[in-house]
Order: structure tokens, then C-alpha cells, then sequence
């Protein structure tokens, strides 16, 4: 699903700053992976390279067979909304738009009618337990309301791969386990590749792979033989 050959990054200001340092990994379809590191480890900036949202110096990037290198913005947007969910430590959700409009938003630029956009996000909030909160906005909502928007509308455009940038960073620990396990039941349920970014171990341990990355250089992965499928069903709530 995603392969990586000898990525390198830098940012060029006032002193380059080599950022990826020959990142070589494969994320096969239906894995459950964390991207582990500290702060300035390069993890956001990988991620930020899977999701196309920015390019590489040298290397391979192959999505789905398919190679990403210098696409124009129409053409990587494309590639974006049909194939990338994403979601955000911050969830990115426009403050002035409801729930459900904020669901509904990629299947508006994906040109989709209206009603239909309509009745699939409130499909896809009821999913995650949502339903009787698509009127409000998005400050009238607790943060684990406002994750579990966020994902609805990562999941709407059924993607092959979940980028997940800190999804816990913003939420207190109770919250952050119920959207772990909620992720978790995405991924055993749905078979969506899901790769999630953080610093925290304990988020990474709900993965089944962890992969360590220090400097821009990818460390030792981890094979989490210890993971279970989630006891919570797809709205957080037990089985």
C-alpha cells in the first residue's frame, strides 16, 4: 500500500535543516501502525509526506503502485480526497459549520449532490454516536464529540488509508482511550490502513506495529504481538 525508498527532506532557511535522513519503510493494506518519535523527530513531516501535503527531496513514494513525486495541487488533491482520511490533533473543524456540514465538507468537493451528501454524513455520525449532536457546532461540542466528528468525516469518502497527526494530544486520557479504541474497531472491522503519529507509548501500543523514528532516521519496529481487538464496538460503546 505504501512504500518508501530512501526518502530525504530538508528545509532550507537560514541553516538547512535535514529533517528525513533516507527513510526506507513499507505500510501494507489493512495495517494498524504508529509513527513513534519525540518532538522534531520527523514524524510529522513523514506524515505529512504519505499525505501528500508535502514533497520530497530524493527517494521513492509509492502510494497504491502509484508514484508521488512533484504532482501539481489539483492532481495530489485528488489523490487526497479519494484515497487519504485524515484527522487532526486540533480536528480542523470550521467553527461557523454545523456537525453534519462539517462531515459533509469532501463529499462537496468531490461535486456530490446536496441531499446525498447530506444523508450519508448523518449516516456516518449516527455510526459514531452522533446523531443527536449534527445541529450543533463544533464549540458547543465536549473534544471527544468534536474527534469523533473529525473522524466521520475522515471516513466518509470511504479512504484506503487514515493519517492520524496526535489524535489523542488534544483529549483527556478517558477520551483518548475511547478514540484509540475507536480506530482500532475501524481498522479490525473495516480492514482501513490506519497510521497514526505520536510521542505518547501508550497510544502506540494500541497499534499493531510501532515504528521508532529519532533524527529523521527510522530506529527499530515493533512487532506488537501483545495487541488485541478492541472490546468497544464502532461507537466507543462495549460489546
Amino acid at each position: 500500500m505504501i512504500h518508501l525508498e530512501n526518502i530525504n527532506k530538508t528545509y532550507y532557511g537560514a541553516q538547512p535543516l535535514h529533517v528525513l535522513k533516507g527513510i526506507s519503510l513499507d505500510i501494507n493494506e489493512g495495517e494498524f501502525v504508529s509513527i513513534m518519535g519525540a518532538s522534531g523527530s520527523g514524524k510529522s513531516t513523514l506524515l505529512n509526506i504519505l499525505g501528500i501535503l508535502d514533497n520530497y527531496d530524493s527517494g521513492l513514494y509509492t502510494l497504491a503502485g502509484v508514484p508521488i513525486k512533484d504532482l501539481s495541487e489539483s492532481k495530489a488533491a485528488v489523490y487526497r480526497n479519494k484515497m487519504i482520511g485524515f484527522i487532526f490533533q486540533s480536528f480542523n473543524l470550521i467553527g461557523f459549520k454545523t456537525a453534519v456540514e462539517n462531515v459533509e465538507l469532501p463529499l462537496y468537493y468531490q461535486g456530490v449532490g446536496k441531499r446525498k451528501r447530506h444523508n450519508l454524513a448523518m449516516e456516518y455520525l449516527d455510526r459514531l454516536g452522533l446523531k443527536d449532536w449534527w445541529h450543533h457546532y463544533p464549540n458547543e461540542l465536549s473534544g471527544g464529540q468534536r474527534q469523533r466528528v473529525a473522524i466521520a468525516r475522515a471516513l466518509i469518502t470511504q479512504p484506503q488509508i487514515i493519517l492520524a497527526d496526535e489524535p489523542t494530544g488534544a483529549l483527556d486520557s478517558k477520551t483518548s482511550v475511547e478514540v484509540m479504541q475507536l480506530l482500532k474497531s475501524l481498522n479490525a472491522d473495516e480492514h482501513i490502513t490506519i497510521v497514526v503519529v505520536t510521542h505518547e507509548s501508550g497510544v502506540a501500543n494500541e497499534t499493531n506495529k510501532i515504528i521508532h523514528i529519532k533524527d529523521g532516521i527510522i530506529g527499530n519496529i515493533e512487532e506488537n504481538l501483545d495487541h488485541n481487538s478492541s472490546p468497544f464496538g464502532i461507537n466507543g460503546m462495549m460489546k
